[in-house]
């Protein structure tokens, strides 16, 4: 390569760190000033509860994606989401535990959970471990429904609000009963996660265990041949897929101060994996993206009524086949072209 076309690949480099950079900034001005702006403007503080529930879940939706980057189908990702609440729910209501200190052990207890369990079923492949994982939120729902420590189908109900943090005096995070609009707490809170989660899956995905991850996805046999210990990596992705899982449901417990059987279902477990087909699997932040149009075009299909359901699953099977690579293909699909 001459150093003139060498200096125009390194500036093309910096250039796109820069946008990337220019893009984080603005995004995050959007989500932490402009937004809460635009809804006090408008005295419409129930959007803050509808944007708390997307970043929620996208933040489960990115384990989902994180499994399908090792070439794993999970459906199951309702069964952290759910173990998450409740082991957040009993620590908070029966040990008298902070929230703030139950919120990252519910999420290692689900991800222990995943530990368990995906020694043995790992093992699977394509649609047979797709099927294993569909059926884990039943079990757990069962589970709960079962178990007297859940209280059974009258669940847990009556969760303090998220308490103080403070050190040496100094308040850190106020006690959210004594704010005059807690929504927008639980906001902040749901976004400064979701901020946290994307930023360490980029890092991931960039890092080596991300590569090893895409050479499982392309071919675990070759993979293994060189030496990476397949079985210990699917477990370690599995664990931090779940991990994120048992965050996202015991925020939600939170929020709706209550924890049921029913909270997350199978259906939540099947709305988690097309968030990522239509953000795009291929893009780190398509589960963001899928999840943000998944729930809003569910809404704003709501006056459709008894075609609803019809008119969202047509425009879901649309979307996939005119974009196979999800909605962020088109504005980076664009920008590739615009530099050849």
């Amino acid at each position: 390569m001459s150093v003139a076309g060498e200096s125009r690949s390194t500036g093309m480099r910096h250039g796109i760190n820069r946008r990337t950079l220019v893009g984080v900034a603005v995004f995050l001005l959007a989500v932490f000033v402009v937004i809460p702006l635009l809804i006090a403007a408008s005295g419409r503080t129930d959007f803050y509860y509808t944007l708390t529930s997307v970043a929620l879940l996208s933040i489960a939706s990115a384990g989902v994606w994180l499994m399908f980057y090792i070439g794993r189908i999970n459906i199951g990702q309702g069964a952290f989401a759910l173990i998450g609440a409740y082991v957040s729910a009993i620590l908070v209501t029966k040990a008298g535990m902070s929230f703030w200190l139950s919120l990252p052990i519910a999420g290692v207890f689900a991800a222990g959970v995943a530990v368990l369990i995906g020694l043995p079923i790992l093992r699977l492949k394509g649609v047979y471990f797709a099927m294993i994982s569909l059926v884990l939120t039943q079990v757990v729902t069962l589970a709960a429904l079962a178990l007297p420590i859940t209280n059974g189908a009258k669940g847990i109900t009556s969760i303090p609000l998220p308490g103080e943090v403070s050190i040496l005096g100094l308040t850190l995070i106020p006690d959210f009963a004594t704010m005059e609009n807690s929504r927008l707490a639980f906001y902040y809170t749901a976004c400064v996660l979701m901020v946290l989660t994307f930023a360490a899956m980029y890092r991931l995905v960039n890092s080596r265990l991300g590569h090893i991850c895409r050479s499982m996805q392309q071919n675990e046999e070759l993979a293994s041949s060189i030496g990476i210990n397949i079985a210990y990596i699917r477990v370690i992705v599995f664990a931090i897929s779940s991990f994120l899982g048992g965050i996202g449901g015991a925020m939600f417990g939170a929020i709706a101060q209550s924890v049921y059987p029913s909270s997350f279902q199978v259906a939540d477990s099947i709305n988690f994996m097309l968030n990522c087909f239509l953000g795009g699997l291929g893009y780190v932040f398509g589960p963001m993206l899928g999840t943000l149009v998944l729930y809003f075009g569910w809404d704003l299909l709501f006056e459709s009524g008894k075609y609803q359901l019809l008119i969202y699953a047509s425009l879901l099977i649309f979307l996939m086949l005119v974009l196979p690579n999800g909605l962020l293909s088109i504005r980076l699909d664009r920008l590739r072209r615009t530099h050849r």
